[in-house]
């Protein structure tokens, strides 16, 4: 990404600003659709501090491309509602004072219609902007702009999971497709259509690298975020990466270990966080006496816990505690881009199509299923400088007690997904689409 500034440049003779409106308009319809099937009162609601309703993030993305487009670059352009900017605004210090993260779900008001009527009124004004000479800058805010709300597309699946599964009733985001395998489970027992075989999981090989100097990053050419650069060298130790990530059939042999009871395998930090929240297996998980029951809640609402699928909803903590008892390592980042260098980061599924819930890996897959946490913490990298005003402020603030996760998860929007990309939680966080893939020392 290029730091936002002045100038007059006009539209590119390549066609970019045409291209840019056309997956402005694409992304913004993309995120109308994911809030389709819920209704008002599921959109106003906040479970927990680090979920956000889903008409907030409708109107956060919105006001990104008023504040940081419209108000400096469209001559003429009134804002939709002078508090909106008060409301909508996440963390940006510069950009002026905020409504509290932990009270979103207080607010009735706006509601999802007027918040539908916002989204317009800036859709029309950014159809004017791309009718107008751009610079070379500005286009460079739209397409952070489109990224930002893909990030936040991804937010919203999350947040409302987290929603749902708190409503005893355990209602689905969405009912799964028709003819799908999830459909055919809950139209049996809940175990599976008569006749159906179980997927076999790949078994774990490993992938070994010498190790040496190896360049690390985003190089440039195309869209990247500013954490991603500048591409440098580090050095490696030979090490193994294993073909898949780890799968729930796994982590149950962890569970029935002990794995959860052994202080030995902790963090100081971690082990107080079993104790504190009770962790006793992965979020969404109903764990009962008998195992062979045990279900996790979807975005397509409970499904039997199926052996062969990648293990989704930990922490760092618990990959952590998992590497250890499993003889292994969570690799460093630099180990897992240099291994999945050689891997097309895959599209993410139609998510109007297809299933919202991690599928059995495929062996040497780096995509698509999980995001993969790393032992590396969120830090920058050698000669990172934030964008200059409030932009600045996306990534660089929140480099510090955070981990970096690698990869892309089922719900990653299409085309969002890259080797370099660099996501980035807390340590205790459970509610990402988050799993795990070991390393070992060679």
């Amino acid at each position: 990404m290029t730091p936002a500034g002045s100038g007059s440049i006009p539209k590119e003779p390549d066609g970019r600003a045409a291209r840019l409106a056309a997956a402005y308009a694409t992304v913004r319809t993309t995120t109308e659709e994911l809030a389709a099937p819920l209704s008002a009162e599921d959109q106003t609601v906040q479970s927990m501090p680090d979920v956000s309703p889903t008409k907030w993030h409708r109107g956060h993305t919105s006001w990104f491309f008023e504040t940081f487009l419209l108000v400096p670059e469209l001559h003429g352009y009134e804002q939709c509602h002078r508090m909106y900017g008060f409301l909508f605004n996440s963390y940006y210090e510069a950009a002026g004072a905020r409504h509290p993260r932990p009270d979103r779900g207080l607010l009735s008001r706006p509601g999802i219609e007027e918040i539908a009527a916002y989204r317009r009124h800036v859709d029309a004004a950014m159809a004017d902007l791309f009718d107008q000479p751009l610079a070379a800058e500005t286009l460079d805010l739209v397409e952070l702009g489109i990224h930002h709300e893909q990030q936040h597309q991804e937010l919203l699946l999350m947040d409302i999971k987290h929603v749902l599964s708190k409503n005893p009733l355990r209602p689905a985001y969405r009912p799964p497709p028709t003819g799908s395998p999830q459909a055919q489970d809950a139209s049996s027992d809940g175990r599976g259509a008569p006749g159906t075989t179980a997927p076999t999981t790949p078994k774990v090989e490993w992938i070994e690298h010498p190790g040496g100097v190896v360049e690390v990053g985003h190089g440039g050419g195309s869209f990247a975020f500013d954490n991603e650069m500048p591409r440098h060298a580090e050095f490696l130790v030979p090490f193994a990466l294993a073909t898949r990530p780890v799968t729930c059939g796994e982590w149950m042999e962890f569970i029935e270990d002990g794995g959860y009871a052994r202080a030995e395998l902790w963090l100081s930090e971690g082990w107080a966080a079993v104790r504190e929240h009770l962790w006793r297996a992965p979020l969404y998980w109903d764990l009962p006496e008998d195992r062979a029951t045990a279900t996790v809640f979807t975005l397509e609402g409970p499904r039997p816990l199926d052996p062969a699928q990648p293990v989704v909803h930990v922490s760092y903590f618990e990959a952590d505690a998992f590497a250890r008892w499993a003889g292994a390592r969570l690799p460093t980042e630099a180990e897992w881009e240099q291994v999945a260098s050689g891997a097309t980061p895959l599209e993410g599924p139609d998510l109007a199509t297809f299933g919202l819930h991690p599928g059995p890996p495929e062996a040497g897959g780096f995509f698509g299923v999980v995001w993969q946490w790393t032992s590396s913490s969120y830090s920058p990298y050698p000669g990172f400088r934030p964008a200059a005003g409030a932009v600045g402020e996306y990534n660089g603030k929140f480099m510090v007690n955070q981990y970096v996760l690698r990869g892309s998860a089922c719900i990653t929007p299409p085309g969002h997904a890259r080797t370099t990309y660099r996501n980035f939680f807390p340590p205790g966080s459970r509610w990402a689409f988050s799993g795990l893939r070991l390393a070992r020392d060679l």
